[in-house]
């Protein structure tokens, strides 16, 4: 069931039935009522992550407070993407611009990476979940993402899981069409790699391709930024091995 874009959403952390009532936060008070102008009555749509989307009504049992009434569940949760998305931190704008996307495109799982390369850095976790949390909202998603404690790349490989493959962007191979290595991956499990906008290290490469659970591709003739690289690659695996297959 597609996502009705006509309304407001809401992400909520309390269940959603017609039995409860959820009282949102200031931040969402001010959006609701004197951003948006919503009175009494009005509708939106709400979703926890685990109780699907529900249609909701908005009362204000006083002038600073609304609460919302859950009247009917709209669509049902679905099963959570098991796609997990690794990532080397850009610098601020072009981050929040990799994680929204990164949202739309399915990521079940984001986590920050570090590599010898990197030029940006996580300095604030929280705000990165909150706008995981607000792409989902835009986008219609209704499970939120989640989202992991920057680590080293060589930590992350070191503990790895070898029953999930690691699909990694090569900007150094010598091929251009990546349709024809993903469509010899059998795995269930799969991750993306991307990394920094400076590549990997020659270290990093090789490491990474002496790995049995690793394969590399290569995202076509041009040089993408590393931003671009990611929707790009995003959008191959879900064609190729994802859930638009």
């Amino acid at each position: 069931m597609r996502a009705n874009f006509r309304l407001q959403r809401l992400f909520v952390v309390s269940p959603l039935s017609t039995d409860t009532r959820h009282e949102v936060s200031s931040e969402q008070f001010n959006y609701l009522a004197n951003v948006l102008r919503l009175e009494a009555g009005a509708k939106v749509l709400v979703f926890n992550g685990r109780d699907g989307e529900w249609l909701a009504e908005i009362t204000f049992p006083s002038r600073k407070k609304i609460v919302l009434q859950p009247i009917e569940q709209t669509r049902p949760q679905p099963e959570t993407s098991d796609l997990h998305y690794l990532f080397a931190p850009l610098k601020v704008g072009r981050l929040d611009y990799l994680v929204q996307k990164a949202v739309e495109m399915g990521a079940g799982t984001m986590q920050p990476v570090m590599t010898q390369h990197v030029q940006g850095k996580i300095t604030n976790l929280d705000r990165l979940k909150a706008n995981v949390t607000e792409a989902a909202e835009q986008c219609g998603v209704l499970s939120i993402p989640e989202v992991c404690e920057p680590r080293k790349l060589a930590e992350i490989l070191e503990r790895w899981s070898e029953d999930r493959r690691i699909i990694f962007c090569d900007e150094g191979d010598e091929g251009q069409n990546p349709l024809p290595i993903l469509a010899k991956i059998t795995e269930k499990k799969v991750a993306l790699l991307v990394g920094p906008e400076g590549g990997f290290s020659e270290e990093e490469r090789s490491l990474l391709r002496s790995l049995p659970y690793v394969t590399a591709i290569p995202l076509g003739p041009r040089i993408l930024r590393a931003d671009t690289a990611a929707v790009a690659a995003l959008a191959v695996i879900q064609a190729a091995i994802g859930d638009w297959k």
